[in-house]
């Protein structure tokens, strides 16, 4: 027996696990209980959301704020609005924080310490909501889907890691493919991006997030309630006293409480079932695509 696992196999050591386990515990309840308690008022009656301060299970299934919802030309429009501009711009951020990284990744760049200044320099200090917008709005922007996607486009943190992350690929790999007659662009999509999947799909995850979560670029851009995306219904749902069935535009009236329940699991479900598939390069890691040897 290891005195590593001797030292862990005393009365101690085993207190100290059961101490972190109930700790632990104690946690994962305190961050589920919400969302479960979210969850259960979302199909349970009117009477039972008042009357009951806090539950789990409802006494009785219902299906009516579902069922006034799914019936909402309104809510509906703006699940597939947001769904789209959240699929879009992903990509376009991924692109444009991997077509700024690979240049900045090379130690020959001219000006590379200069640009990477300016970059940090965006970290500490930001321009504020007033220029941001006085920029979206001379250009164009206004009213329009991309003014929720390219003032985001580049997050500063997450172009420094991808940075570094091209700077640990080796070399070799960039000028065999250069020996080959590949350029630049095809050195990057066929050699450095497929290395670069953990860090892409963990960053992928991020941008995805931030902008299905994100209320007030639409709230300051887009002034067609038309085009309003889920967080924007999310917010006048939550913050509305009751709502009427002419309201979600829906001949299902809507439940005042249940309602907004449902609205944020539906909200939320997205998110979730999104992390599932990007777990795998989460749990291996930065290290994917080395060389041994």
């Amino acid at each position: 027996m290891s005195t590593t696992h001797q030292r862990f196999n005393t009365r101690a050591g085993r207190a100290f696990d059961v101490l972190n386990v109930v700790l632990l515990t104690g946690v994962g309840l305190l961050a589920i209980l919400p969302f479960l308690y979210v969850l259960a008022g979302s199909f349970a009656t009117e009477l039972e959301i008042t009357t009951r301060p806090f539950f789990v299970w409802p006494n009785e299934f219902t299906t009516a704020s579902y069922a006034s919802i799914l019936s909402s030309d309104v809510f509906v429009r703006a699940f597939a609005t947001t769904v789209a501009v959240t699929f879009v711009g992903t990509l376009v951020q991924l692109a444009l924080t991997a077509l700024m990284a690979y240049p900045l990744a090379k130690a020959d760049l001219p000006g590379r310490r200069t640009i990477l200044a300016l970059v940090v320099f965006t970290m500490v200090f930001s321009a504020g909501m007033i220029p941001t917008f006085l920029v979206v709005k001379d250009l164009g922007l206004l009213d329009t889907y991309w003014a929720l996607i390219l003032p985001l486009a580049i997050n500063p943190f997450s172009l420094i890691i991808i940075k570094n992350f091209f700077q640990q690929l080796p070399p070799e790999l960039e000028e065999s493919a250069k020996i080959d007659g590949a350029n630049e662009l095809q050195v990057l999509r066929h050699v450095i991006l497929p290395l670069s999947k953990p860090v892409l799909a963990t960053f992928a995850l991020f941008y995805a997030v931030g902008i299905w979560n994100d209320y007030l670029s639409p709230l300051l851009y887009l002034s067609d309630t038309s085009k309003w995306t889920l967080q924007m219904i999310l917010r006048q749902v939550t913050a509305a006293a009751s709502l009427s069935a002419d309201e979600m535009a829906t001949d299902v009236p809507p439940p005042a409480q249940g309602i907004k329940f449902a609205v944020v699991i539906i909200a939320t479900i997205p998110v979730l079932l999104a992390y599932p598939f990007l777990q795998k390069h989460f749990a291996k890691g930065m290290l994917i695509g080395s060389v041994k040897g």
